[in-house]
């Protein structure tokens, strides 16, 4: 009998843990958040904090779901069955720490594939976790609201960049009408509560009324990569990324406004791999290293060198390039054309590394909706 022909796991939420141990030490109960994206299978677990969460336990798992979607419209079931080996390591680890409170969210390549909404009702007869398929503009909020610690004080205008595998979001935010400590609260309001939390929805209407506007583009690094694969020059696959990238915001209200500057201080925060490969390879690290990554500022003058020594190697030779790693090598073309296309537009000198975003949304969301009532 194969894995997935078993009979399913009990659905989340599942059971706590001995009550012996509960007697004895009472712990803060635990929050799980679960981000299914077009490249990875991401999961936090964390117990609330008075400033935000501890973070318990975590796993991430390079899975590549979207493989292939961009020319078949469709999973493949090599993509699936990789994807349900990382997500019952998830639906162990929740069990094991006895999650009660939860959310896992699938985005850009379900909701592209054609088998989309198919596969994830497979997973929860497979695992017994139920993911939502959230919309872009959702995706969006959240990946702001994850990155809320890292909101620079003097900040009146915020731009932050989520570059994924299937799409890439840009949202940005008027501060300028928010008083500096509150600033962080307000971001961290745009995660969208879950239905029937109205009081957490009103926050997030409240805190949507400061969105200038936002866009997502259908295009991310591996949509990207599988577009322009078939040009060999990595300079010449770049310039094509970029112009194509570019396209994707002629409708976006900043893009259409950006000959007439900023109205205050423009802050940019970049959510994603790229942005922390480049950050790490501007460090000049070996071996990645997250507490020198996260919340780091990036120069442009560093990311552009950065990107110049990538788009120097063919695509061989970056698989072994000691600051990039074989993972990363060759979607990183693609995720420095949508980085630079945004530098180039929006030219704030320097950019602050988040290695966060969805995730530490989802876990805000839940934080914000309290304990529910039994």
């Amino acid at each position: 009998m194969t894995r997935e022909a078993a009979p399913p796991p009990q659905p989340l939420p599942v059971r706590p843990v001995g009550a012996q141990r509960r007697a004895t030490a009472p712990r803060q109960p635990l929050l799980g958040a679960l981000d299914l994206g077009t490249n990875n299978c991401r999961l936090l677990i964390a117990a609330p904090r008075p400033d935000g969460f501890h973070v318990v336990d975590s796993f991430s798992r390079a899975v590549h779901l979207g493989e292939g979607v961009e020319q078949s419209g469709a999973l493949s079931d090599a993509a699936m069955a990789r994807t349900l080996d990382a997500l019952w390591v998830c639906a162990d680890k929740l069990r094991r720490h006895g999650v009660r409170r939860m959310r896992a969210v699938a985005t850009e390549a379900c909701r592209r594939a054609a088998n989309g909404r198919a596969f994830l009702d497979r997973v929860r007869a497979a695992t017994g976790l139920r993911l939502d398929l959230i919309t872009a503009e959702e995706e969006a909020r959240l990946a702001v609201a994850g990155c809320a610690p890292l909101l620079d004080e003097d900040a009146e205008e915020l731009l932050v960049i989520d570059i994924g595998g299937g799409s890439t979001e840009l949202i940005w935010i008027d501060l300028s009408g928010t008083p500096p400590h509150l600033r962080p609260r307000l971001l961290m309001a745009l995660a969208p509560a879950r239905r029937g939390v109205l009081e957490a929805d009103a926050r997030a209407r409240a805190a949507a009324a400061h969105i200038v506007d936002w866009v997502s583009a259908p295009l991310g690094v591996a949509t990207l990569h599988d577009r322009f694969c078939a040009i060999a020059s990595p300079r010449e696959r770049f310039e094509a990324m970029t112009a194509c990238f570019e396209e994707q915001l002629v409708r976006f209200i900043p893009y259409a406004r950006r000959a007439e500057g900023g109205r205050g201080r423009l802050q940019i925060i970049g959510a994603s791999g790229t942005v922390t490969t480049i950050a790490g390879a501007h460090l000049g690290l070996r071996r990645y290293d997250r507490s020198r990554v996260d919340g780091s500022w990036l120069p442009y003058d560093g990311a552009t060198r950065v990107i110049e020594e990538m788009l120097a190697l063919d695509d061989e030779t970056r698989l072994h390039h000691p600051h990039i790693g074989a993972d990363r090598a060759l979607l990183i073309v693609a995720g420095a054309a949508i980085l630079a296309t945004v530098m180039r537009l929006w030219p704030a000198e320097r950019l602050r590394v988040a290695d966060r975003g969805l995730r530490e949304g989802l876990l805000y969301a839940l934080i914000g909706e309290g304990t529910p009532k039994p």
